[in-house]
């Protein structure tokens, strides 16, 4: 179920005070900020690329590579439906799905400029040589302020049962009484458990059919 996040803050030691959550739309600044700092997310990130255009007329928000060298599509609700911005993610993996070293790397260039090439940046973010094979597996993360019970159940049971990588990161607003500004940043899904189905639930639950010898 959504959750109801709240922060306090500790005043001479032994005080609570809590600090209220703002209205404010932080889904208007939040591409800005995870681009400066993409470890809000994950430390295992680097960003390459930004709005980029899919072969089918979409927008990829951000565009990441983990050290491995997998794809990973970032993507904000914005004013799109929680059930639009799911769609709207797994329509870019099927993009990223058959997207090539030359095609992955050119968006990289692009995007990195002085701070590049790729092979470079990577090097500097990771500390080992980028892999020879990108894009071997892709990712999906959904970013957004607040999503419903049925966005949930949806994302819950593409990871649990068919072991799609996708999770959802909602970010809290809050802001206290001298102007100060707070974030706060649940994922739906502990990473590591996505990461675990991912590498399991994609293999069939189904026994292999017995073998003739087997049968006798």
């Amino acid at each position: 179920m959504p959750q109801d996040v709240k922060i306090w803050e500790i005043q001479d030691g032994n005080n609570l005070k809590e600090i209220k959550k703002s209205k404010l739309d932080i889904e208007a600044r939040i591409e800005d900020w995870l681009e400066k700092d993409i470890s809000v997310i994950s430390t295992d990130l680097m960003v390459i690329g930004r709005q980029v255009e899919t072969d089918f007329g979409g927008i990829v928000d951000l565009l990441c590579l983990d050290h491995n060298g997998d794809v990973v599509i970032v993507e904000l609700k914005r004013e799109k439906t929680p059930r639009e911005v799911t769609a709207q993610v797994l329509d870019y993996a099927s993009w990223v799905k058959d997207s090539s070293n030359e095609k992955i790397t050119k968006i990289a260039d692009r995007y990195l400029g002085e701070k590049g090439p790729l092979e470079k940046a990577f090097k500097e973010k990771f500390g080992e040589e980028l892999p020879e094979i990108l894009n071997e597996h892709h990712k999906m993360l959904i970013v957004a302020s607040e999503i419903d019970n049925s966005t949930e159940r949806i994302i819950e049971y593409l990871s649990d049962t068919y072991g799609v990588s996708i999770n959802v990161a909602t970010f809290h607003y809050f802001r206290d009484d001298e102007g100060k500004e707070f974030l706060a940043r649940v994922f739906l899904i502990e990473p590591s458990q996505v990461e675990y189905r991912s590498q399991t639930k994609s293999i069939s639950k189904r026994k292999p059919p017995l073998t003739y010898e087997e049968l006798e």
